[in-house]
C-alpha cells in the first residue's frame, strides 16, 4: 500500500521539482466503482499523484503513477486526475509532464475506465502545440498507456526496469522477450525512435529537469530565455575540425556550451538538439557523417540522409516551429541512404521532412559547412523551400553532384585526363561556394570560427519575423 512519505511515486516528484515545490491536487479522490469487491480495495489518489511545482523556477503541471496502489491501472477518477492536469495546463500555459508506472487498464471499472482512457487521449490532443508534453518512463507502460508518451513530445525511459509497448514482446509471433525484447529502453530509443533519452532514474530526472529549462512554456509566452555571460563574438577556431560530428561542433557555438541532444541513439545520421545563443533557446538539425567516441573511436555514416534520420528531424522541426523555437540547420550532405530496406520508405520520410522546413514560419537559418549536393541539400533547409537565411563556410561545395561523377555521365567515353580536366570545370563553375553566392542560393560566405557570431545576428534581425502561408486548414503531407 503506498506511504504518502515512502512511495516511488511521491519521491520521483520531490526529485523531478524544485524542493518545497509541489502542491498537490485531488489526494482525496478514490475509485468510485464498487464492482468485483472494488469497494474493499484501498486506492488513496486512485493511483496517480499529481499537482504543480516549478523545476528551476519555471511552472509545470505533474502526474505520478503510484504503481503500489492497485499496480498504478488507470481507473475511472485515476484518469480525470490526469485530463484535469492537461486541461490547468492548457489554461494556464504551463508545461504537463507525466511520471509512468502503469500495469494498464483497470479492468474492474471496465467500460468506464475505457471511456476515461480516451479521455486522456484527447486532453493530450488538444494540448499538443500548446504546451509542452514530457514524460518519463519508470517501469510498465504498456498497451494503451504506450500511446500517451508517443502522443506527447518528449519521452524518457528508465533504462533497468522500464518497458514500452503496445504487444509485449512475448506476444509477436515469432518472438519472445529473450530474443529480441521490444519493450526494453534500448529498442525503444536506438530501433523504434520513441525515446529522446535512457538512464537511472537520477539520469532521466536530470534530463527532464535540462529540457524543460530551455524550452518555451507555451506557444505564446517564450519563457525560456536565460540571461548569457558568454561572449557574443566570441571565435572557435577549432570548429572546422569537427565538421563530421555536430555533436562536438554544436556546444562549441552554444552559450556556455549548452547542448540538450534528442533521440541521440536514433537515426544518429541526423543530430537534433537545442543550444542558446544570445541566451535564447534554438533548435539544430544537423548531418552526421561520423560519430566519435570518447575513446577517440568513430562510427561512420557517410554523407546521407536516412529514413529514420529524416523522420527525427521532420518531427523536430515540427516541434521547434509549434513554439517558435529559431531554427539552424548545418548541411553536410550528397544524397539520400541507398539500402534496399531504405528505398521502400526514403521518398516518404523525405518528403515529410521537406514539408515540415518548408512549412515552419519560425525564423530559419541555414549554415553549409561542407558538400550540398542534389535534393539531398535541398531538403536540409535551402533557401529554395524557404531559409530565410543561408550561410556557407568557405570551403564548401553546393551543387548537382560531386564533380568527377558529373563529368563521368556529361563525358562518358572520353579518356581519364579528358575526365579529370573537365571535373575540375564542372567544380569551379557548379558546385563552388562562389557560384552559388553568385546565384543568391547562400547570402554570406562565412569564416568557420565566425559561425556564431553570424548565427546570433542572425536569430536578433529575425526576432520580429512574421510569414503568412495559404489560408487552409492543414496540409496532408
Amino acid at each position: 500500500m503506498s506511504n504518502s512519505t515512502q512511495s516511488a511515486a511521491r519521491m520521483r516528484i520531490s526529485s523531478l521539482l524544485d524542493p518545497s515545490s509541489f502542491v498537490e491536487i485531488g489526494a482525496g479522490v478514490t475509485a468510485r466503482s464498487t464492482d468485483f469487491s472494488m469497494s474493499e480495495k484501498k486506492a488513496p489518489s486512485d493511483g496517480v499523484i499529481t499537482g504543480y511545482g516549478l523545476i528551476d523556477g519555471n511552472p509545470v503541471y505533474v502526474y505520478s503513477q503510484d504503481a503500489s496502489v492497485l499496480k498504478g491501472t488507470v481507473g475511472e477518477m485515476h484518469a480525470k486526475k490526469i485530463v484535469k492536469m492537461y486541461e490547468l495546463a492548457v489554461k494556464t500555459g504551463v508545461p504537463v509532464i507525466g511520471l509512468i508506472d502503469c500495469a494498464g487498464l483497470r479492468l474492474e471499472e471496465a467500460t468506464d475506465a475505457l471511456n476515461a482512457f480516451g479521455q486522456i487521449y484527447l486532453a493530450s490532443a488538444d494540448a499538443s502545440g500548446v504546451v509542452p508534453q514530457i514524460n518519463g518512463i519508470f517501469g510498465t507502460c504498456g498497451g494503451g498507456m504506450a500511446i500517451v508518451p508517443a502522443m506527447g513530445d518528449f519521452t524518457f525511459m528508465e533504462s533497468g526496469k522500464a518497458k514500452l509497448f503496445v504487444n509485449a514482446p512475448n506476444a509477436l509471433a515469432g518472438n519472445s522477450e529473450d530474443k529480441c525484447d521490444t519493450s526494453s529502453s534500448d529498442y525503444q530509443a536506438s530501433v523504434a525512435g520513441n525515446v529522446d533519452g535512457t538512464g537511472t532514474e537520477e539520469e532521466i530526472i536530470s534530463q527532464m529537469r535540462s529540457l524543460v529549462s530551455m524550452l518555451p512554456s507555451n506557444n505564446e509566452d517564450d519563457m525560456s530565455y536565460a540571461e548569457t555571460t558568454d561572449d557574443l563574438n566570441r571565435t572557435s577556431p577549432d570548429l572546422v575540425n569537427c565538421i563530421e560530428d555536430p555533436a562536438l561542433l554544436l556546444p562549441r557555438i552554444s552559450d556556455n556550451q549548452t547542448y540538450f541532444e534528442s533521440k541521440p541513439s536514433y537515426g544518429p545520421d541526423m543530430v537534433t538538439a537545442f543550444i542558446r545563443l544570445n541566451g535564447y533557446t534554438v533548435g539544430v538539425v544537423a548531418n552526421r557523417s561520423a560519430k566519435y567516441a570518447a575513446d577517440g573511436s568513430k562510427e561512420e555514416y557517410g554523407k546521407v540522409i536516412s529514413v529514420r534520420g529524416a523522420k527525427k528531424a521532420a518531427e523536430f522541426v515540427s516541434f521547434c516551429d509549434a513554439f517558435s523555437i529559431p531554427i539552424v540547420t548545418f548541411t553536410n550532405v550528397t544524397g539520400f541512404k541507398a539500402a534496399k530496406c531504405s528505398e521502400n520508405n526514403i521518398a516518404d520520410a523525405a518528403a515529410k521532412l521537406t514539408y515540415a522546413f518548408a512549412g515552419a514560419t519560425t525564423p530559419k537559418v541555414d549554415v553549409i559547412t561542407g558538400e550540398a549536393f542534389g535534393s539531398a541539400y535541398l531538403t536540409m533547409n535551402s533557401k529554395s523551400i524557404g531559409a530565410d537565411l543561408v550561410y556557407a563556410w568557405k570551403d564548401a561545395k553546393i551543387g548537382m553532384m560531386d564533380a568527377l561523377e558529373a563529368a563521368k555521365i556529361m563525358y562518358d567515353g572520353k579518356d581519364g585526363e579528358t575526365i579529370k580536366a573537365e571535373a575540375e570545370k564542372y567544380d569551379a563553375l557548379q558546385n563552388s561556394v562562389a557560384s552559388a553566392a553568385a546565384h543568391g542560393y547562400v547570402d554570406t560566405v562565412i569564416d568557420p570560427a565566425e559561425t556564431r557570431k553570424y548565427l546570433i545576428g542572425a536569430f536578433d534581425m529575425l526576432f520580429t519575423k512574421r510569414e503568412f502561408h495559404p489560408d487552409k486548414k492543414h496540409g496532408t503531407i
